[in-house]
């Protein structure tokens, strides 16, 4: 008996033209409502992420001011502006560093000066000693004494201070060196301070989005703006800059600084007071 071999076919696998439509569509509308929910939340972590960034930078450069503006010269802050100090117009802030101070030797014992003393009636006397710790004294660095910073005993304008010659530079020094003047130095200190100072540095807005920080130029009567000399950028994207000078009593102040940033739609503004002492 013959027998006619029998065939069997499997079905093939795979998805229909149908099915791939529907997977697409439902693939598209999960994509919709993850962008939907999830979109928010990622745009609102970058924008805390970049308010954060201009925080610190605007918090770091008003406490680098502040630091700056403490160490300054009694009545020696002095303010300029071109316009209202709104990120669109210069605004200008300078100050005399002091680097270092003493007492400086004013004793007479039974008509005899005790040591070397700081002579006020004398044009002609350039040394004086120092009491108690010794100071430092750079290249370039000046001595002021009793800075009211009024005419007559002006440090920019230069009566009551003297420059350090080259050889009256040195570290922990108990007699101080100056080079003379025409005239002493005008008034005494009734403390009898005196305070080692570097040259002029000014904190300035642009007006272009940038706070600087020029050093290194030299005395000026009349405030430079802008001052000479290459500036050290300090924060950029600046949409607002304010400074303020704010006398409390004759030996006392306040300076304001705001500073306003603004970057990718994000906007930050600080404020931050600093007290002056401005006994000399």
């Amino acid at each position: 008996m013959n027998t006619m071999p029998t065939c069997s076919r499997q079905g093939a696998g795979g998805f229909t033209l149908v099915e791939a439509i529907v997977v697409i569509v439902l693939t598209g509308i999960l994509a919709s409502m993850a962008a939907v929910f999830i979109a928010p939340p990622i745009k609102a972590y970058f924008d805390v992420s970049n308010r954060a960034e201009l925080t610190d930078i605007a918090d770091t450069a008003l406490r680098r001011a502040a630091r700056d503006i403490r160490a300054a010269l009694p009545n020696s802050i002095r303010l300029g502006s071109t316009g209202a100090c709104d990120g669109t117009s210069t605004c200008y802030l300078e100050y005399v560093p002091i680097k270092s101070a003493g007492r400086y030797r004013e004793a007479v014992t039974g008509g005899t000066p005790a040591g070397d003393i700081l002579d006020f009636n004398s044009a002609s006397d350039t040394t004086f000693d120092v009491l108690g710790p010794g100071v430092d004294v750079q290249s370039g660095d000046s001595i002021v004494v009793y800075n009211l910073g009024i005419p007559g005993a002006d440090a920019y304008a230069g009566a009551n201070r003297r420059a350090v010659p080259a050889g009256g530079v040195g570290i922990g020094l108990a007699t101080v060196t100056f080079t003379s003047q025409a005239s002493p130095f005008p008034f005494a200190s009734p403390a009898r301070r005196f305070q080692v100072v570097g040259t002029p540095v000014s904190y300035v807005c642009n007006g272009a989005g940038q706070l600087q920080r020029y050093s290194g130029y030299a005395f000026a009567t009349s405030q430079p703006q802008p001052p000479s000399g290459t500036p050290a950028v300090v924060a950029i994207n600046v949409s607002r800059c304010r400074f303020a000078y704010q006398s409390l009593n004759q030996l006392n102040a306040i300076v304001t600084l705001e500073l306003g940033l603004t970057r990718k739609g994000e906007s930050v503004s600080l404020i931050h007071q600093i007290h002056v002492n401005n006994v000399p």
